[in-house]
């Protein structure tokens, strides 16, 4: 009998708990809510807006305004700072570094022990218990788990009170018990040299039982290079026999499956997606033959959505879970035990069915091009690379895109710049092939294309190998919860990562 088979015991009462989602998720959503906010009402942010008189969702939705980072943001100082009762009940330890804002370029997310354990610990229980409820054969808990994750720093000197990735910050608090089935120790997960820790990983894992690896899928490919460079073998089955699964978030996995797939070839290889932002952990794959997402209704989340084509008017739409159509974009808006309150989170997303809810992400609400009223989202530009990519025989590794703005003849174009793993032998012929998939999938798109009158044919300009990796390291963020910026409705993030490649070949 493997260890496996007895530990999978404890997820069982979990695994029926779940069953509750297909058909109480709106109840389990209001007594989520109710208890957000009893606790809220307790805190200077409640009695300011009178939380001790919400009895509904409608009394929730006219007492508590809808919050960006900058609306909150001096209360969450505050709480660095140490002071109590602010934005949640109680003192709060650590704070989730994510990116920034138009004003900052970090965001720090606070993290309750309440969200810790409620949110975060409980995605992560929940994560293997769907994967052991699907995988009846599994011998996950027979070897170890490599978790891969960022740094963190003292938070303003405050003793016990920590700043950085949220992947640190769980490590840092978790069971010690978990400790027995993870790799690799605390000290290299927690080195803030990501290519230093790469490096140490692969050597401490090299000759372990590694039966699943959890991460974002850039950093984590970087490392698994690394095991392999290390090992000399051809596969990584060769040097884990006993992986099975991949535990991966962060970014669309997309334009990494096929260069995970030639990495591990194993026909016993699972994959499966998480949805778990600084902010909180929101979405987990339930059923491997289906990309979409369950949403998890019960922990310490009550979710609101704002329909994308009313996002940034004056006074928007705004629904809570029962609202929601499949099909539609949405703005997603949170309510967590982390004190963010009617939090715009900046993730999109639509739902793909309500029993229960499902959904997929489908970008962020600052990652679109819509300059010429294309409303290209990350989803339409996962979608039509994975497309390009399978009539080609290409892999992208990394990409970014933006708009090149009109000329005096009023012609305008997007413009990609792409990292390939695996090149086409035609760049215009793939480009072509990414253009003809966007309009096939985005309407708007299609419209702003049509007879090349104003919006032209897509340009793709090769970067060089190693371009986003180094542009990261230059910019300080390589490794951890970092993400290239995919589509931006400027050209701020493209002209530097042209200026820095064209900088580096002059120094050369």
């Amino acid at each position: 009998m493997n260890l496996t088979h007895i530990v999978r015991n404890v997820f069982v009462p979990r695994q029926k708990q779940l069953e509750r989602y297909d058909d109480a998720a709106i109840a389990l959503q209001h007594d989520v809510l109710m208890r957000l906010v009893a606790q809220g009402a307790n805190t200077e942010y409640g009695r300011k807006v009178q939380m001790n008189r919400v009895a509904t969702y409608d009394d929730f939705a006219k007492l508590v305004p809808v919050n960006s980072y900058e609306e909150l943001k001096a209360n969450i100082d505050r709480m660095r700072h140490g002071e109590s009762n602010v934005l949640w009940p109680g003192r709060v330890r650590f704070f989730a570094k994510s990116s920034g804002t138009t004003n900052d370029k970090s965001k720090f997310i606070p993290v309750s022990h309440m969200g810790l354990h409620h949110i975060h610990y409980a995605g992560g229980f929940d994560t293997v218990a769907l994967y052991l409820r699907n995988h009846p054969t599994s011998k996950l808990f027979d070897g170890r788990g490599l978790i891969l994750g960022g740094s963190h720093a003292s938070n303003y000197n405050r003793v016990g009170s920590l700043v950085g990735d949220l992947s640190a910050i769980l490590i840092e608090n978790i069971n010690p018990l978990a400790n027995l089935v993870r790799v690799p120790k605390k000290q290299t997960a927690l080195l803030s040299d990501f290519e230093l820790k790469r490096d140490r990983i692969a050597h401490e894992c090299l000759h372990k039982n590694v039966t699943n690896i959890s991460g974002v899928p850039s950093w984590m490919l970087s490392v698994l290079v690394r095991v392999m460079e290390f090992s000399g073998k051809q596969h990584l089955e060769e040097v884990w026999p006993n992986l099975e699964v991949f535990f991966h978030g962060g970014i669309a996995f997309t334009p990494y499956r096929s260069q995970y797939e030639q990495l591990i070839t194993s026909p016993n290889m699972h994959y499966m997606e998480t949805y778990n932002a600084s902010e909180g952990f929101f979405g987990i794959q339930s059923d491997p033959t289906d990309k979409s997402l369950l949403l998890m209704v019960d922990y310490d989340v009550f979710y609101e959505f704002i329909p994308m084509s009313e996002f940034g008017s004056e006074h928007p739409t705004i629904i809570p879970l029962e609202g929601v159509q499949t099909g539609v974009n949405y703005a997603m808006l949170i309510t967590t035990s982390c004190g963010l309150w009617r939090y715009v989170i900046g993730d999109t997303v639509s739902f793909t069915s309500i029993q229960p809810y499902k959904f997929i992400i489908t970008g962020r609400t600052k990652y679109f091009i819509n300059a010429f009223g294309e409303e290209l989202i990350m989803d339409n530009a996962e979608q039509g690379l994975a497309y390009a990519c399978a009539q080609t025989g290409a892999e992208v590794h990394e990409y970014t895109a933006a708009p090149v703005f009109m000329n005096e003849q009023a012609k305008c174009r997007h413009q990609w710049l792409i990292e390939f793993a695996t090149p086409p032998n035609s760049i215009a012929h793939f480009a072509e092939l990414l253009d003809q998939q966007l309009q096939t999938l985005n309407s708007d798109y299609e419209a702003k294309r049509f007879h090349d009158i104003t919006l032209q044919p897509l340009e793709v300009i090769v970067a060089r190998k190693g371009l986003f990796n180094d542009w990261m390291k230059a910019n300080g963020k390589l490794g951890g919860q970092h993400k290239v910026p995919r589509l931006s409705n400027s050209r701020k993030n493209i002209e530097a990562l042209l200026s820095f490649d064209h900088s580096n070949l002059m120094a050369e």
